[in-house]
């Protein structure tokens, strides 16, 4: 097995998506109906976002169900908006 730096991440690494030569970001446990819904929709933002590691959300299924929220983010730095909510109290 290769050890990691001698492995040429960047010759097989090829974005399944990009807008305007710039690849989308997604950051923590956002659920795949939300990147579904991304990719179809094509939105004028950066990526998505869930902040923390709240219980119920992809890989996090404890079998405790926390409240979340996806966030939509842009380039800019704008302030995020809430892309969809999950497990409201």
């Amino acid at each position: 097995m290769a050890r990691k730096q001698n492995w040429d991440f960047h010759r097989c690494w090829h974005p399944v998506y990009r807008k305007d030569q710039t690849a989308l970001l997604i950051e923590g446990h956002v659920p795949a109906g939300d990147i579904l819904r991304l990719l179809k929709e094509k939105p004028a933002i950066k990526g998505l976002s869930v902040p923390g590691m709240p219980h119920g959300s992809p890989g996090m299924e404890t079998g405790r169900q926390d409240h979340y929220k996806v966030f939509a983010f842009d380039q800019e730095g704008q302030q995020p908006v809430v892309w969809s909510e999950y497990n409201p109290q």
